[in-house]
């Protein structure tokens, strides 16, 4: 049954000794803004882990399968959703393979159906294979630090080589040196996004919501590694409003999670550093806040 409430919520989580998302173009360093110098996440790299939980705890059965995924050949599994609807002939007849309106409406169904990750947060399908395009419910913001970062630099040292030419013979020495970049302490605040009006298109309903926040509360138990250090989730607080449209503005409610670094500390290397305060008073006519986490 697909939603008939439109959601809003705030998400923290911090990270200790490690890099939350590194920026390719900038030789993996963290990433920042360059006039705040607040850290940033990506929101492509929140859906990551979010398919990752999913793919886990579901293990690629639908309808919870991952539409992206690791290795996962796109026009492919188009090609099954056209087989699946009883198309598979548009695939043989059109050079193009657009397929027909009505076939592409059906083979864009299927896949939602089909695959959370698409029902939940949308997908480009219009490939060589056309399934056209979905525009998720669930969207989140790029997550940002409450306070500037820094971003430490270490250099590692590989002793094992996977080659030894003459030069090295010589030399006797086989090591190999290496970059680190790693975050001292940082607490990030996303905010996300679930329309009820777009989840009646994808049929994302209550199961699905259910599963999107167990993912949020527990995705990083499941998505550990010497480079992304120490990362936890430390608060999920839920607007749940009582209409497919909505009883309040988000940036409203989302003043009502204030997060502050204590005036005791300067450098903060914890979560107890920071205080964080939820305004649960008077809260609009038909806004419920439900706290996951935190």
């Amino acid at each position: 049954m697909s939603l008939e409430n439109r959601y809003d919520f705030v998400y923290l989580f911090d990270v200790k000794d490690g890099n939350p998302n590194g920026d390719p173009d900038a030789g993996n360093l963290p990433r920042v803004d360059a006039e705040t110098g607040q850290g940033l996440v990506t929101d492509v790299c929140l859906k990551r882990k979010l398919r990752n939980f999913v793919l886990l705890t579901k293990e690629e059965q639908r309808p919870y399968d991952i539409y992206i995924k690791e290795k996962a050949i796109l026009n492919e599994t188009n090609r099954e959703a056209y087989r699946k609807i009883n198309a598979a002939d548009e695939l043989e007849s059109d050079k193009k393979r657009k397929g027909s309106k009505e076939t592409v409406e059906k083979a864009r169904a299927w896949v939602c159906q089909n695959f959370y990750d698409v029902r939940t947060f949308g997908a480009v399908m219009s490939t060589r294979v056309n399934c056209g395009q979905v525009r998720g419910p669930v969207q989140m913001t790029f997550a940002r630090s409450v306070n500037p970062i820094v971003s430490q630099e270490h250099s590692i040292t590989r002793m094992a080589v996977a080659t030894l030419d003459e030069a090295e013979k010589q030399s006797g020495d086989n090591r190999t040196m290496g970059r680190k970049f790693t975050v001292p302490y940082g607490l990030y605040i996303s905010h996300g996004f679930i329309s009820a009006h777009l989840a009646q298109q994808t049929g994302f309903g209550d199961d699905d919501l259910e599963l999107l926040f167990e993912s949020l509360e527990h995705m990083f138990e499941h998505d550990r590694a010497a480079a992304r250090g120490e990362m936890t989730a430390r608060g999920l607080y839920v607007f749940k409003h009582n209409s497919k449209l909505g009883n309040a503005s988000a940036h409203r409610l989302f003043e009502r999670i204030k997060v502050e670094l204590k005036p005791d500390v300067s450098a903060p290397r914890s979560f107890s550093n920071y205080s964080v305060q939820v305004d649960s008073e008077n809260m609009p006519n038909g806004v419920e806040l439900i706290r996951r986490v935190g």
